[in-house]
């Protein structure tokens, strides 16, 4: 169902098969306080409105730019994710097997996506270079969720999901272990003490070869720094 006053914005081009689905970000306010977004997938070969599939609800945010700016840090893994996950929305669900692990698994791969290449330590002088340096930002953010995450007692982090998600049920082997893996990510980021984008580039150009190390340690060696 189409809320009134929903916003559709075009995110990217997603590959699942044989076919090339259109990914759509869509945020509306839920509140006077809030901002609701989710993702909505459409096949190229239709442009019929029942052809799409959507996720439920990932983002909740106090501004429709908060939820802009969190969409912009997923790369594809997570969008071919989500999608998969849409397509698959009658599947069934199981239970928590290891499913401190499965988390650490899919940050790490977006994680890795997102940052690509480490840039050197010039400062930016292009829109280009700042775009680079956000999109290294973002994969910041994913690994102190990860690395957060890694920190916490498996059992204990199955009773915060089970809080989070208000009792529902989260499997990895079935449709729905992305879309709510993102609400668990989302709501951890949110309550982690993290920095703002540019306290957090000031500190990456004086030292970069610091945040080389950290990277590299927790996703080539597979061990939290």
């Amino acid at each position: 169902m189409t809320i009134p006053s929903e916003r559709r914005r075009s995110v990217a081009f997603v590959k699942h098969g044989d076919d090339t689905w259109a990914c759509f970000l869509v945020t509306f306010p839920a509140t006077a306080r809030t901002w609701h977004g989710y993702f909505s997938f459409r096949p190229s070969h239709s442009e019929l409105p029942e052809d799409e599939v959507r996720t439920t609800d990932i983002f909740v945010e106090a501004s429709e730019g908060e939820i802009h700016e969190k969409a912009r840090g997923l790369g594809r893994p997570l969008l071919l994710g989500l999608l998969d996950s849409a397509i698959h929305a009658n599947g069934g669900r199981g239970g928590n097997t290891h499913l401190r692990g499965r988390f650490r698994s899919l940050l790490t791969a977006n994680s890795v996506e997102i940052a690509g290449d480490w840039p050197g330590d010039v400062p930016p002088r292009t829109q280009g270079e700042v775009d680079r340096l956000r999109s290294l930002y973002e994969s910041y953010r994913l690994d102190q969720v990860s690395h957060f995450i890694c920190l916490i007692d498996p059992v204990d982090f199955e009773c915060a999901v089970d809080e989070i998600l208000a009792g529902e049920s989260i499997d990895f082997l079935t449709k729905d272990r992305v879309q709510f893996a993102m609400m668990v990510v989302d709501h951890i980021e949110r309550l982690l003490p993290l920095p703002d984008f540019e306290s957090w580039a000031s500190d990456f150009l004086a030292h970069p070869e610091a945040y080389r190390t950290y990277t590299h340690t927790l996703h080539r060696e597979g061990r939290l720094p």
